[in-house]
């Protein structure tokens, strides 16, 4: 008996931990997703201007340096 509740045990400690979580998670308003999606679209949008600058300085300097 000893060896099936040192089975069962970790399992039902799982299911009370599962539960615990269930409980505490929430599904986004329509407020928040439009935050985040905002961000998201900032960002997006940040990252492409820097990766275009970056792009545009070192296109010539690597002309420069490789170019004859």
């Amino acid at each position: 008996m000893d060896a099936v509740e040192g089975m069962i045990s970790p399992i039902k400690e799982f299911a009370k931990d599962s539960v615990c979580l269930v409980k505490r998670c929430h599904k986004r308003d329509q407020k928040e997703f439009s935050k985040v999606a905002f961000r998201i679209a900032i960002n997006f949008v940040v990252m492409g201007f820097v990766g275009f600058f970056v792009k545009l300085i070192f296109i010539p300097i690597n002309n420069i340096i490789v170019g004859s």
